[in-house]
């Protein structure tokens, strides 16, 4: 019964590392990284939930009477290419605050801007 849910196990496992290392790591580029996993976990449960056994590409055929719904692997492939944009943004942004702060390490960059809210 498990063996056939394979492919939920993979999303449920790359969700938690991808939330664990959201959360427990305090380097940007390491929480970009968590989320391009949680976000992959996120597309393969799309495409495992749209997935119909035995179904066919929905074009009208003889014999065939289950099709498969195209729009789970569209709209995957529309977050795709969104998540890629998202993560250069975020990338982008990374790059300017080391630039500003020379860290990219949370702590580094809150202690910077509590010491400069000081100085005010």
């Amino acid at each position: 019964m498990f063996l056939g849910l394979y492919n939920y196990w993979i999303v449920v496992l790359l969700m938690m590392i991808g939330f664990y290392i959201v959360i427990a790591h305090g380097n940007l580029i390491k929480k970009l990284v968590g989320l391009t996993i949680f976000q992959t976990s996120v597309f393969i449960f799309y495409i495992s939930v749209g997935m119909v056994e035995r179904g066919s590409a929905p074009i009208l055929a003889e014999g065939i009477s289950d099709y498969s719904n195209p729009l789970p692997h569209v709209l995957i492939l529309t977050a795709i290419v969104v998540g890629i944009a998202t993560t250069a943004l975020g990338l982008a942004l990374a790059v300017r605050i080391k630039e500003s702060y020379g860290s990219v390490e949370e702590d580094e960059i809150q202690r910077q801007d509590q010491l400069n809210e000081d100085k005010s």
